[in-house]
């Protein structure tokens, strides 16, 4: 998955556990397409400080995912509803393939 979907995925996710200001600091730059040195003077902080929360802040957003995995079963799920949909696109309705979709949704 492209870095800027994760790590907006990560942030839907997981971002009130961070602090506002590595919350900042990340939107800011993914989302808002900032360089490290316009978000510095934007928030008054060196642009150290801004690649310190950012770090910090990544570490934080993988940990709690490799603990939770809430991205990941979120991924899996949008895949299976994407094979639902192509699934009721055909003319002829497989009832042993929507049943195994099910499965899968079901975990």
């Amino acid at each position: 998955m492209e870095d800027r979907i994760t790590v907006s995925l990560l942030l839907d996710f997981y971002g009130a556990l961070l602090t506002k200001r590595q919350r900042e600091c990340l939107v800011l730059h993914h989302e808002d397409d900032m360089s490290l040195g316009e978000i510095a003077e934007e928030l008054g902080i060196s642009r150290q400080a801004v690649h310190d929360n950012m770090q910090r802040a990544m570490q934080l957003l993988e940990g709690y995912e490799d603990t939770l995995h809430m991205v990941a079963q979120y991924t899996r799920r949008e895949a299976v509803i994407a094979e639902f949909r192509s699934e009721l696109a055909k003319p002829i309705l497989s009832k042993d393939r929507l049943s195994a979709l099910v499965a899968q949704m079901e975990g």
